[in-house]
């Protein structure tokens, strides 16, 4: 990585929907840069091969459960007794329909996940960091928070909301030593994309593969974002589409 990560070994790092995609590979990040990591997402046999692998805690916790990601806090401080960084990162896309079709049960999964799952680990994990007067939480958003797509109401709606649950966050928190911020890693080649490839709906499903980041990139963004070199985006949106700060993560296509 082109920048100092000494100050993450030791720190305990919490990462929700860790079993594919950025999640996994920005446990991989925070791993090398020798952080005690916590591995959370549904299904805790979709995280055993990577606790093995990185010597993480894997923990079984749907997002859209308050207790479960309550739980899921609380087990981190009964393990390493803190907890230093928290990535807002699981969520999904469906439903992919025109609002007069879409399935509103199904909207309200997506509600859950993507916009309460956030509220749950900011509810769950800003106590704990402000009673020790330090912390990191980084949601990682989309820009589709900030732009309409034919499709995607469910998807765009509930990361706007996001997006504004971050910032209240940050004015609320930003006084007593809680960093919280955003992340928009652009499109990401994930078993998301692949999704939305199969939808055939709007212009991002007739990107050609190759225009897509690997996940890996905006793992190692995450990673930056928890240093002090990023403290001049505390409050704020970092987004992986800036050409400036891909060449200062060390990032090339």
């Amino acid at each position: 990585m082109g920048f100092d990560t000494s100050g993450l070994a030791g720190k305990v790092v919490l990462i929700t929907g860790a079993s594919r995609g950025i999640g996994l590979e920005a446990a991989r990040a925070f791993a090398r840069a020798g952080a005690k990591l916590g591995i959370a997402a549904r299904s805790l046999s979709a995280l055993e091969p990577l606790a093995t692998e990185l010597g993480a805690l894997p923990m079984a916790c749907d997002v859209a459960d308050y207790a479960a990601v309550e739980a899921a806090v609380a087990q981190m401080q009964t393990q390493f007794g803190r907890l230093d960084v928290l990535i807002n990162n699981a969520g999904i896309i469906e439903p992919i329909a025109p609002l007069a079709q879409l399935d509103t049960a199904e909207f309200s999964r997506a509600i859950d996940v993507n916009l309460k799952g956030v509220l749950h680990g900011l509810r769950a994990a800003l106590p704990v960091m402000q009673a020790q007067g330090a912390g990191t939480i980084i949601t990682v958003g989309s820009g589709a928070a900030h732009n309409p797509l034919e499709g995607w109401g469910a998807y765009c709606s509930s990361k706007a909301g996001a997006w504004m649950l971050t910032r209240v966050a940050d004015i609320e928190a930003r006084g007593r030593g809680v960093r919280v911020m955003s992340l928009s890693p652009g499109t990401v080649a994930t078993d998301m994309q692949r999704t939305i490839k199969e939808s055939g709906v709007n212009a991002v499903s007739q990107l050609d593969w190759g225009a897509h980041i690997p996940p890996e990139w905006p793992a190692q963004a995450l990673v930056w974002m928890c240093t002090p070199a990023s403290d001049a985006h505390v409050g704020r949106e970092v987004s992986l589409r800036d050409e400036g700060l891909r060449r200062q993560l060390g990032l090339v296509a």
